[in-house]
């Protein structure tokens, strides 16, 4: 579809209809882990992987919806691009995670105190 031309009727209710509908998904989407976790029905950890879930499937519905990743054409370097973008904020994040796991496992509040007392390290 060129830019330039104007939206016929049923180009513009099919847009509107598309809007409509990832701004429902997306509410659903929110409101779901919201309930889920304000009645506490699943354990602390469990609740972690219930919000990164649905915030992978918001992911989903925003690209969908909103940034029409679908209706690409041929080349998808919009995908492409989006793809290493979400793979390198990835790979920081879970070694940024990692990192700090090890040093809470490697560094007990003594040996903080300690570092602390005598100045070493700062």
């Amino acid at each position: 579809m060129n830019n330039a031309e104007p939206l016929t009727k049923e180009q513009a209710q099919k847009t509107l209809r598309s809007y409509v509908t990832g701004f429902i998904s997306s509410l659903i989407l929110t409101l779901i882990p919201y309930f889920l976790i304000t009645k506490h029905l699943f354990t602390p950890d469990f609740q972690v992987t219930i919000i990164i879930i649905f915030a992978m499937l918001q992911l989903i519905v925003q690209l969908v919806f909103f940034l029409h990743m679908r209706e690409e054409s041929k080349p998808r370097l919009n995908l492409v691009i989006f793809l290493s973008f979400f793979g390198i904020i990835l790979v920081v994040v879970v070694a940024s995670i990692w990192i700090m796991q090890h040093l809470n496992y490697n560094m007990s509040l003594v040996q903080l105190n300690t570092v602390m007392q005598n100045g070493e390290g700062f």
